[in-house]
């Protein structure tokens, strides 16, 4: 059940055609498959810089490799997987695609610059997890707002949301504390991580990974 070759050539050729005619520069294909690269915030940074984007959201089995072997002669092809699972049809992940590649675009979000605190966000040496968020009322249903996030300190809210970015981060990607540049964290940092079970790992740096859980401690 793999879809064949003529359809999705006369269909890619159309939306080519239409596109170039509108004078628009030479796009990606964004092909969804479990088979493909990892989709980071990354590379929806990237995608975002393109003047536009084609999808192809197959179904069955996928499409013939012919049709994605001959676009990749006209056009950048980007095969794209967005978890460790399988759907019946690309669809979704092609909204999921979509989704974060929009927001990244001018005039989507009221602040331009904020999605570079985002999770993931590219660049920085440590890719945290964002810790949790909090609005009004500061009581709800018994349940208050942290008192250091009403005390109007700064600097003590920065520390507490830095802190509270390690623990999820340790707690839901281990993985990505392992791979954090050392030089990414201060003395701060550093007593939260041992605190939180890790520690420094001298033998895992020629492999990518600068962290590592202290002995005794149990994921």
């Amino acid at each position: 059940m793999v879809m064949k070759t003529e359809p999705w050539g006369e269909a890619l050729d159309a939306v080519l055609a239409d596109g170039y005619e509108t004078g628009s520069r030479e796009p990606a294909l964004i092909v969804p498959t479990p088979s493909g690269r990892p989709f980071t915030q990354e590379l929806a940074v990237h995608l975002s810089e393109r003047p536009w984007l084609i999808f192809t959201p197959a179904r069955y089995e996928g499409i013939d490799r012919r049709v994605v072997d001959e676009y990749a002669t006209r056009m950048p092809v980007y095969e794209v997987s967005i978890g460790d699972y399988v759907l019946a049809g690309g669809e979704a992940a092609v909204l999921v695609v979509t989704e974060a590649v929009a927001r990244l675009l001018p005039g989507v979000l009221g602040n331009a610059e904020s999605h570079r605190d985002d999770s993931f966000a590219p660049g920085a040496m440590a890719s945290l997890l964002e810790g949790p968020v909090y609005t009004k009322p500061p009581e709800w249903r018994g349940r208050d707002i942290p008192d250091v996030l009403l005390s109007g300190h700064h600097g003590k809210i920065a520390r507490w949301r830095r802190d509270e970015a390690l623990k999820r981060t340790t707690a839901h990607r281990p993985d990505l504390i392992e791979r954090c540049d050392p030089k990414a964290f201060d003395k701060k940092d550093r007593e939260m991580l041992s605190i939180l079970g890790w520690e420094p790992d001298p033998e895992g740096e020629p492999y990518g990974r600068f962290w590592r859980r202290a002995e005794g401690v149990e994921e």
